[in-house]
């Protein structure tokens, strides 16, 4: 009986490059679609409770109230609502299976990758906050700041600096494009052939992301934070990494709160900038030892850990909104 030998793939040259190793997701898909209305809501309902239980005890203990909340109630309230949706986002897809920090975009990445990811966002969304101030002929500032007392002492400058600054960055990155622009990417539209999923994912969680922020930033803003919650996107789905999220989301808010608030001279800007990148590096730094690389392209490997941090971008121009 004859038989037909199977096929052999054809021989490479020996000097032909590596085949590209297959890119790697957002996230484990598993994650459910449905998580990510629920995380919203949950975070809505934690935030909210625990919001009011500290502006309860801070009126209870004096120097406070419901009305005019102190300085420190302020902080410690934002970083209460801050938290809920990152404990939302970690009870539900906790029901899917172990946590792995790679899932939320705790991942090395190429660094030149990443730089060139975060100048290009912040680059599209400083041009874009430009033209939009010159035509709406935008002047104003943020509540969020004033609300946190920046003025009144040092203390609450240096609480307020700590939580616009660190605590926002890492815990807005982590809800919206860690987990949220995680889940929704993995939706499935065919538009010309292709899939389109992540691009409305991205136009999703900018506009979530910009209403996040109705009750800190002025209505005037919210278009542009919305398209900055677009960029933000485009740079995790870009470097699949959180690194550089966390790191344009700092810069952004250490150039508001420098500039627009605090009307600081450059040195003291650039070390407020820097300050926040080597805390968030600090904090969240560990999370991406052991991970594999979170892109195949060239340049040199950074790993961010307790001794540095995320990358800088460039600094931007024109009127910010911290984030």
């Amino acid at each position: 009986m004859s038989s037909v030998p199977p096929p052999q793939a054809p021989e490479q040259p020996a000097d032909a490059p590596p085949p590209p190793p297959p890119e790697l997701p957002l996230q484990a898909r598993r994650w459910r679609l449905w998580m990510a209305p629920a995380a919203i809501v949950l975070g809505l309902g934690l935030g909210a409770v625990g919001a009011s239980l500290v502006a309860g005890v801070g009126a209870l203990a004096g120097g406070s109230s419901l009305a005019h909340p102190s300085p420190a109630v302020g902080i410690i309230s934002n970083v209460v609502a801050d938290a809920g949706f990152v404990l939302a986002a970690i009870f539900f897809t906790s029901r899917a299976g172990r946590l792995r920090p790679e899932d939320f975009g705790f991942r090395r990445f190429r660094l030149g990758k990443g730089i060139g990811a975060v100048a290009l966002a912040a680059l599209a969304y400083y041009l874009l906050t430009l033209v939009y101030a010159a035509l709406m002929h935008l002047h104003g500032k943020d509540k969020l700041p004033s609300e946190l007392g920046v003025s009144h002492s040092t203390a609450a400058l240096v609480g307020a600096a700590l939580f616009v600054c660190v605590i926002a960055p890492v815990a807005e990155e982590f809800f919206f494009r860690g987990f949220l622009f995680g889940v929704l990417s993995q939706w499935r539209i065919s538009r010309w052939g292709r899939n389109a999923g992540s691009w409305v994912a991205a136009v999703v969680v900018g506009i979530l992301f910009g209403l996040a922020h109705t009750g800190s930033a002025s209505p005037q803003y919210l278009i542009p934070l919305g398209f900055l919650g677009f960029v933000l996107c485009l740079v995790r789905w870009r470097t699949r990494s959180l690194y550089p999220c966390m790191a344009l989301h700092s810069l952004n808010n250490s150039l508001a709160l420098g500039v627009n608030q605090l009307h600081w001279g450059l040195g003291l800007i650039l070390a407020l900038i820097v300050g926040a990148l080597v805390v968030i590096g600090a904090l969240t730094g560990p999370l991406s030892r052991g991970t594999a690389l979170a892109d195949a392209g060239t340049g040199s490997e950074i790993v961010p850990t307790s001794e540095g941090a995320a990358p800088a971008a460039p600094e931007g121009a024109g009127s910010t909104a911290a984030t």
